[in-house]
């Protein structure tokens, strides 16, 4: 008997039409070391995102297998992560996916989520602005004054 994960995390049916063991990008699966490393995150963080609800993958014993599914929703929590969303945001984005209106209530809260987010960076940019601004003048008056002495 083989491994479910063996052959580097692809499953396949074997007998098909032609004889082969040719895999189905559909059926294609991933091991919990394949995901972490195409997403450049730990196994220990993919465990976490299993732990707090936002992954489910398969499990055989001990050994977790992710499937496109689950990929999908882990390229979702990426992204979010990568705009700076907290994860209780991700997780309803990611979760509307599942709800009968899914795609459509999922890219309404998105759009409305995305407005505020943009607004609250647009905020940190004048503040960082401000602040550079602000810097500057006091970095002026500091060198006029050792000038002066």
């Amino acid at each position: 008997m083989t491994s479910p994960t063996k052959g580097a995390g692809r499953r396949g049916t074997s007998g098909s039409p032609d004889g082969s063991d040719a895999v189905d990008p559909a059926d294609r699966t991933w091991t919990i070391r394949e995901i972490a490393d195409e997403f450049g995150i730990t196994t220990r963080t993919v465990r976490h995102y299993e732990d707090i609800g936002l992954l489910s993958p398969e499990r055989v014993g001990t050994t977790r297998i992710f499937h496109r599914r689950e990929r999908t929703r882990l390229s979702l929590i990426m992204r979010g992560r990568r705009l700076g969303f907290p994860l209780d945001e991700i997780a309803t984005i990611v979760n509307l996916y599942d709800v009968p209106r899914g795609k459509r209530s999922q890219l309404e809260y998105v759009l409305g989520q995305i407005d505020e987010r943009r607004e609250d960076l647009e905020q940190r940019r004048r503040d960082i602005e401000y602040a550079l601004t602000e810097l500057g003048t006091f970095e002026q008056r500091c060198r006029d004054e050792l000038d002066a002495l």
